[in-house]
């Protein structure tokens, strides 16, 4: 690699920015950064402005030479790139305030990564990041992609899988949480434990040992009983999970494992704040709209505490540890999105799951877990399953293939309500997803219409 790094993060407008910038100051002293580019489109020109701003700040009070470029040519900033980062919203939070709105105004779960509104930020998501590795191939082809856009397990097999890019990780947060958070509710600290994580992106497991090999898995099931904090991320409401069915798997299930395990009461708390203070998304857009206004204060040289409200935090810190550990071959213990390799048997070998691995020079390294118990094999089978079908739905716009995608994922209940959604959701996000333009035209020929105001009031506002 040439003299100091170049770094380009795709979705720069992100209010996830600053933290993007604090991770990479502190390991400046390892991971020589050279320059950064952030790069959005036209509408999100304000905010990454905005955010270049403030990270010129925080560069300039760390004291180092790292220069900031924004600009809205991707395959500009791409060339010679050495890492790329992704963190771009298709369609920006109005998007995400559809995909949860219409699955709730039908009764069924309305979230960002499951059920009917991950599918469709899927296939919102999946056409543009493989136009990034388009403009990859050609102009930074030796870079790596380090992917945090949700929904991140099958954006990164889209990348594998139809890109025909390897060099590809994917990041979540929640595992980031999960291992800073257990270690203090069990009174150990982080390096006295020795994490296994399995799974795939938001439906992950895992386990506890500590540096002796002894498992202390039941001491942090004991300390999720007794209400200590251990690691839900911000955005999944705290509906208790059954003490005999945790007890019995010996296995800690992620936050997102409510909403299957505690289905209806999960409903239950989604469908109350769609009728009273509004959907997660529409919560999230009033925090932006602070965040940004603090943003903008020319005396602020720091990431604020407010930024912590946001249910991604952390994923900017994973992602810098990642490119570290590459760049340095560290082999760092993390949780990724990768190719399976035999990691869990049960799945297809060139799959993408999420799984504690070895981040090398040579990209991550997953650790295998070996056979999983039936409960565990059943779920996981399906959800992958439904993730093939998603996937590929959203490169070839198959409608056909977006039913049976729905008719796999359990937070859908298959039949007319559900061919409704699939519907509407197509008409609500026309301006972003090209692939399906033909059925759309043919759904609002027959005359189908959006019936949830917020959603249509979005539409007519061309949002």
């Amino acid at each position: 690699m040439k003299h100091g790094i170049k770094i380009v993060t795709i979705g720069g407008g992100s209010s996830y920015t600053p933290e993007l910038m604090e991770g990479f100051i502190k390991r400046y002293p390892e991971l020589p950064v050279r320059e950064i580019w952030l790069v959005d489109v036209e509408n999100g020109k304000e905010k990454v402005e905005i955010d270049a701003k403030m990270a010129k700040r925080m560069w300039k009070k760390a004291g180092y030479d790292v220069q900031i470029y924004t600009t809205m040519d991707r395959k500009k900033a791409l060339q010679d790139a050495d890492f790329v980062t992704t963190q771009f919203r298709v369609g920006f939070l109005e998007a995400r305030i559809k995909d949860e709105r219409i699955p709730l105004s039908y009764g069924m779960l309305g979230q960002e990564t499951n059920g009917a509104g991950g599918i469709f930020k899927a296939f919102r998501t999946i056409p543009v990041i493989l136009e990034i590795v388009k403009d990859m191939k050609e102009v930074c082809p030796n870079a790596w992609l380090i992917n945090f856009t949700n929904p991140s397990g099958m954006v990164t097999e889209a990348v594998i899988r139809y890109g025909h890019w390897d060099k590809v990780i994917g990041l979540c947060n929640v595992p980031v949480i999960a291992m800073m958070k257990e270690p203090e509710a069990i009174k150990k600290s982080p390096q006295d434990l020795i994490y296994q994580f399995v799974g795939i992106n938001h439906f992950h497991w895992h386990k506890v040992y500590d540096r002796n090999g002894k498992e202390l898995t039941q001491n942090v099931i004991d300390a999720l009983f007794e209400g200590k904090d251990i690691g839900l991320p911000a955005n999944i409401t705290n509906v208790p999970f059954f003490k005999e069915q945790i007890e019995q798997m010996q296995m800690i299930p992620c936050g997102y494992h409510r909403y299957y395990y505690r289905q209806e009461e999960m409903l239950a708390h989604s469908l109350e704040e769609y009728e009273t203070l509004g959907t997660r998304g529409q919560q999230v857009k009033q925090t932006e709209e602070r965040l940004f206004s603090l943003y903008k204060d020319p005396e602020l040289d720091y990431k604020p505490d407010e930024l912590s409200m946001r249910g991604g935090a952390y994923y900017s810190d994973a992602a810098c540890e990642c490119i570290n550990s590459i760049y340095n071959d560290k082999k760092t213990h993390m949780v990724v999105s990768t190719k399976n390799r035999g990691a869990i048997p049960e799945l297809p070998e060139d799959c993408v799951v999420e799984v504690s691995s070895i981040i090398t020079g040579k990209g991550a390294m997953p650790i295998a877990w070996g056979k999983l118990p039936s409960a565990q094999r059943g779920w996981i089978q399906c959800m992958k399953a439904m993730e093939e079908c998603t996937i590929e739905a959203a490169v070839t716009g198959n409608y056909g293939l977006a039913l049976e995608a729905f008719a796999l994922n359990p937070l859908i209940p298959a039949g007319q309500s559900a061919k409704n959604v699939l519907d509407e959701l197509l008409i609500a996000h026309e301006n972003y997803l090209p692939q399906f333009q033909a059925k759309i035209a043919s759904l609002k020929a027959q005359g189908i219409q959006i019936k949830d105001p917020v959603v249509a009031k979005l539409v007519e506002e061309g949002k």
